[in-house]
């Protein structure tokens, strides 16, 4: 099927609360549906995705969690979860882009004040912008220094997913006098931004992954959100959700890769024959290795699923409770996600090695493009390894400890 285009809104309610959660699911498989037809052949081909996000771009994804009365989608997070997760099934690399472009597009509501939060939002509806960038702690980092005219941003951002494509960057950057991070805006056209795609990596090609030099780049007030310390006089256990929210767009990417492969390898099967047994139809209650494999897989995925739906539930809670949220609550939201990124992380990594094992040698052939699934997981999961959540699970069960203040990269 081809790619749905952008809600129009006929009617004024449609016009102040968008075009509702059923719509944009039914976007989401149409644009996966388009997506997955050249899939492998894209990700071979390692194109940076200007394409692909025109394809977004037309199907109104991109403004999807902005606001109906800003020009946007007027969807809830769930939604979006949602819909990365679909788009994450056909196309593991456009998945992780369109999350990133979530997180980062509705970070001006964590980080600063109502009114410049709804301006930014309203120009990048008016626009279309696709956002990159990312706000994870690197170090040397980039930083931001206050001039006569406003401020100077100054550095290299090592690697940043969506930048080849990017309208808008968001990144972190500290002030130089006080070691103060902050969430800056960028517009890539500006004079003294230089952008290579360096990234190079054996997985997920097509994110638009690479680094960002910034060489005395003019940074209005206006482009600067506001603070990203982790200090509690500073950050509100609201601002302090923005942490689990982008974290659970990782989970819902990796279940995404791992129900897709399974998926794939599922259709291979029904058509194919047996590794082991090369007389039996493939998927045959004659072969039971193959069924036991398929089991413990959709076991495997399932039970991350429903940790996952657990901990949507609790982060968009989280999100309803607004300012009245407390430090308590933020940390059970917290480690109800990190329990979910361990749980989607086993399942990407085993459904992605364990479908090749399931297919046999025919799963060697570039043409299939399986092993696109494998590769995207395992650099995902090495860029956000789950090591560190498991001790905050783990410190928070055992001595109650709230957990660090970790935004994704």
């Amino acid at each position: 099927m081809g790619v749905a285009s952008a809600p129009s809104g006929p009617t004024s309610e449609s016009e102040r609360t968008g075009p509702g959660r059923a719509h944009w699911l039914r976007v989401a498989r149409e644009t996966a549906d388009d997506l997955a037809t050249d899939a492998a052949a894209r990700e071979q081909a390692g194109k940076a995705p200007f394409d692909e996000v025109s394809r977004l771009r037309e199907s109104g994804l991109l403004t999807l969690l902005i606001p109906a009365e800003l020009g946007g989608g007027g969807a809830d997070w769930p939604t979006a979860y949602a819909v990365v997760r679909e788009i994450a099934a056909a196309d593991g690399a456009i998945g992780q882009l369109l999350g990133c472009h979530y997180f980062l597009s509705w970070s001006a509501r964590f980080f600063t004040e109502p009114s410049l939060a709804a301006q930014v939002e309203r120009r990048s509806a008016a626009e279309q912008w696709c956002w990159g960038g990312g706000f994870a702690r690197q170090e040397p980092p980039l930083t931001l220094a206050r001039t006569a005219a406003g401020h100077v941003l100054d550095g290299r951002q090592s690697y940043a997913t969506g930048v080849l494509v990017a309208d808008r960057l968001a990144v972190r950057a500290v002030r130089p006098d006080t070691g103060e991070p902050l969430a800056v805006v960028v517009d890539p056209t500006h004079r003294g931004v230089g952008i290579d795609g360096d990234a190079d990596t054996f997985g997920q090609r097509l994110a638009a992954g690479g680094s960002v030099e910034f060489d005395g780049v003019p940074v209005a007030a206006d482009d600067v959100l506001g603070s990203l310390s982790a200090d509690e006089d500073v950050l509100s256990p609201l601002a302090a959700l923005a942490s689990p929210v982008g974290r659970l767009l990782s989970v819902q990417l990796r279940l995404g890769m791992a129900e897709g492969v399974l998926a794939e390898a599922r259709d291979y099967s029904r058509a194919g024959h047996s590794p082991w047994h090369p007389d039996w139809p493939f998927g045959s209650p004659q072969d039971p290795q193959v069924l036991t494999a398929y089991g413990e897989l959709t076991v495997l995925t399932r039970s991350a699923s429903a940790l996952t739906d657990q901990a949507q539930e609790a982060v968009h809670g989280g999100l309803a409770r607004g300012e009245d949220l407390t430090y308590d609550e933020y940390a059970e939201v917290s480690v109800l996600v990190a329990m979910a990124e361990a749980a989607a992380s086993r399942a990407v990594q085993e459904s992605t090695a364990r479908a090749l094992d399931i297919i046999g040698t025919r799963s060697a052939s570039s043409r299939l493009g399986l092993d696109r699934f494998w590769r995207n997981a395992r650099t995902h999961t090495l860029y956000e390894p789950v090591a560190h959540r498991l001790r905050d699970v783990g410190d928070y069960f055992l001595n109650g400890a709230h957990p660090p203040f970790v935004l994704p990269v």
